[in-house]
């Protein structure tokens, strides 16, 4: 890591050399490490170090932004000047006000790195993924994922007095165990590395492998589901990706979030917050913006979206720190999303289900139509059948077309949430839940 005082070193000395209206620097980058294993052994074990400085210039209401990774003074000054020149041809915004100010950024929290996981040998990392490589190998199963451990840092300056900073940490260990004709996953996200039991990680994603062998055919159709928690945490982070909850989509017609209106089941409750301890938090943005929490759907009901400092000022709003790196054609975006857990305990989710299907998570998602939230995607690593509300027998595979809100008008909420690593350095937690009427549109032969 750089470390605070030096990318404010680094900040003003950028923007002693910018002669533009407002100039801004922001800094994402951090120590990522890495032990990947396949076939039951370790085969790769990396660690990268890296910083990308973006430097956005104004001039009047045109924007230029470049990007380098190099931080000598000649590198930064080139990098200066090819924003400037970039804003120079650029036609003028009319939307764009301003950076924010020091008022806007607010004062972020700095209690969201750990250093036992920035300390993390890689001889820790081994171990569990040794663990988990072990228990699949007696089981007769070959094991495949890895073990990270990440240091990430986020700061922002600009020349209308803002500077804000912030550090923290990651790990996440995954695996795929996988047998003749099964497979099961597992995986476990902290920001503490402490919290990552690697056996327990080993035993689900071993012991669905185990019971998900050889699996029967099934009519896809509408089934009442029990989706584990990685399938829920699926589902939030796509509708997160179909822009939904953002503060341009919002702006430009095509977000499902409709403020203030009921758009989908009371039990569900979702905001962002990456100032939470529980999440891979990262505590501001790329302008330097705290993050707050923001409450999205509130007892079914639409609430806030997130915003930029540029989609913010359109409305004479204030930001709530969900910038991405510029330039952002995408617009602000929740990177730390969480659903509220209700109050069902996980075991009694399939309490009077005839005939349903119990789903291990969700892959090969997409989002088919924003508007109407209707995602699609394949189970995977652990499908089974729930009769006379039991868990049974393995099935295969099936394809969902399903209106994710819709979906949720119809849920029962597991009493627990489980984090899950997200989109570039976020994450989702979600509970398991019991979906009275969940589309699966056609199966598949495995």
């Amino acid at each position: 890591m750089l470390g605070k005082e030096t990318i404010k070193r680094i900040t003003e000395r950028v923007l002693g050399m910018s002669d533009a209206d407002q100039t801004e620097v922001a800094f994402l980058g951090g120590t990522t490490a890495l032990t990947r294993f396949a076939n039951n052994y370790i085969h790769q074990n990396i660690l990268e170090t890296n910083t990308q400085v973006t430097i956005r210039v104004a001039l009047g209401k045109k924007l230029g932004v470049a990007t380098t990774n190099d931080l000598s003074d000649d590198a930064l000054e080139a990098t200066l000047a090819r924003a400037r020149t970039i804003a120079n041809f650029q036609p003028e915004n009319p939307d764009f006000k301003t950076l924010p100010t020091p008022d806007d950024a607010g004062t972020p929290r700095n209690d969201l790195f750990v250093e036992t996981t920035a300390s993390t040998t890689p001889d820790l990392r081994a171990d569990g993924a040794g663990a988990v490589c072990r228990l699949a190998g007696e089981k007769g199963l070959t094991a495949a994922g890895a073990f990270s451990t990440n240091v990430q840092e986020i700061a922002a300056g600009n020349s209308l007095g803002v500077f804000s900073y912030g550090h923290s940490t990651a790990a996440n260990l995954l695996t795929v165990v996988m047998g003749e004709n099964s497979s099961g996953y597992a995986s476990s996200t902290s920001r503490d590395v402490s919290d990552i039991d690697a056996e327990a990680v080993a035993r689900e994603a071993v012991g669905k492998a185990l019971r998900s062998k050889d699996p029967i055919d099934i009519e896809p159709g509408e089934y009442t589901v029990v989706l584990e928690e990685y399938a829920m945490g699926g589902l939030l982070e796509y509708l997160a990706l179909s822009g939904g909850f953002s503060g341009l989509a919002l702006q430009e017609g095509r977000s499902f979030l409709k403020p203030g209106e009921l758009i989908t089941g009371e039990s569900i409750n979702v905001y962002d917050d990456g100032s939470d301890q529980r999440a891979l938090a990262m505590p501001v943005d790329m302008e330097g913006v705290a993050k707050r929490r923001v409450e999205l759907i509130r007892n079914g009901v639409g609430g806030e979206a997130v915003y930029d400092s540029y989609t913010a000022n359109r409305e004479g709003k204030q930001s709530t720190g969900h910038a991405l790196p510029a330039p952002n054609p995408w617009g602000p975006f929740p990177l730390h999303i969480f659903m509220d857990a209700g109050s069902t305990p996980r075991d009694e989710l399939t309490k009077g289900i005839e005939r349903g299907i119990w789903v291990t998570r969700f892959h090969y998602m997409g989002v088919v139509h924003p508007l109407k939230a209707i995602i699609t995607g394949m189970t995977r690593d652990g499908t089974f059948l729930i009769e006379n509300g039991e868990v049974t027998r393995p099935v295969k595979n099936l394809r969902f077309n399903q209106a994710v809100l819709e979906a949720w008008q119809h849920a029962t909420l597991g009493d627990t949430i489980k984090l899950q690593k997200g989109f570039l350095f976020g994450s989702a937690a979600a509970p398991a839940a019991r979906i009275e009427r969940f589309n699966f549109a056609s199966a598949t032969s495995f």
